[in-house]
């Protein structure tokens, strides 16, 4: 299934696609598509809706979508977790996953434009497979059981400011967490939709220039690793974001670093999740 949240900013409908497409709203059975709705099995719920045809249809079309999550708890993303794009920006390859967690305020719409921040002169882009936390997750004995905690999956952009997030602190915190700084969506796809989570090509583009084009059985650590080694160290609850890293191509490590400037529109895109398109604006 497809969950979305479709309207203005604080005022989303929570909805579902039909596998043709068509829209229904979920308002008759949740208020939001949260961490109290997943943790309480939601996702069973609308299937068991849906395959009755007990929910009525809504409207789409020229209408804003917002993040498929409301309110994450946390947003913890790894860093460096392609091959390419650790060797594009000088780092050594990670033994262990690089960690760092991001303002969960920064979540926006995946056609919501995005605000460069003031002062900024390196705002730079991140494609990222995003994986959305379903049932609790703390101390799983291994990889193997992190399938039966994960609800799904949604494109995210983990824009950054790297001035900010390389010169300015020893964390990366400043440059990751600026307004708007994470689009995410435009659905949460639940797993059993997307299927191997390593699979899935990924590209974004610059003003129509592609600039990543890769695909998750790149990453260094995959999803099962990255949900098992995560719940070793904090509590990994039902809502909660997890950016699994971006490959090669940000502006960082491409010639003549090429960042972001307002007007500029980035587009993105992950088989089978979607796409976003974002225009870049000044603070």
């Amino acid at each position: 299934m497809k969950l979305l949240r479709i309207g203005e900013p604080g005022a989303e409908m929570p909805a579902v696609l039909g596998e043709d497409g068509t829209a229904f709203a979920l308002t008759g059975l949740t208020t939001d598509i949260d961490g109290p709705f997943l943790a309480s099995g939601g996702v069973d719920r609308v299937r068991q809706a849906l395959a009755e045809g007990s929910l009525p249809r809504v409207e789409v079309a020229g209408r804003r979508i917002g993040a498929p999550v409301a309110r994450p708890g946390k947003v913890v993303c790894v860093g460096l977790n392609y091959r390419d794009h650790a060797e594009e920006t000088g780092a050594a390859v990670a033994e262990r996953p690089v960690v760092f967690m991001k303002d969960p305020s920064t979540v926006v719409g995946p056609h919501d434009p995005v605000r460069i921040p003031r002062g900024s002169v390196k705002t730079d882009w991140e494609v990222e497979l995003a994986v959305v936390i379903g049932v609790e997750a703390r101390y799983l004995a291994g990889p193997a059981e992190a399938a039966g905690h994960i609800a799904g999956y949604a494109i995210s952009n983990d824009f950054s400011e790297r001035e900010f997030q390389l010169e300015y602190s020893a964390q990366w915190d400043l440059g990751k967490s600026c307004e708007t700084f994470n689009p995410l969506g435009p659905w949460l796809v639940t797993s059993d939709e997307v299927g191997d989570p390593q699979g899935l090509g990924l590209r974004l583009s610059v003003n129509g220039e592609v600039r990543q084009d890769s695909d998750t059985k790149n990453m260094i650590f995959d999803v099962a690793y990255l949900v098992w080694y995560l719940s070793q160290y904090m509590v990994l609850r039902p809502g909660d974001v997890i950016n699994t890293g971006t490959p090669a191509g940000v502006a960082l490590g491409l010639p003549g670093t090429p960042y972001l400037r307002a007007g500029d529109v980035v587009e993105l895109s992950i088989d089978g999740l979607g796409t976003q398109r974002q225009t870049l604006i000044n603070a």
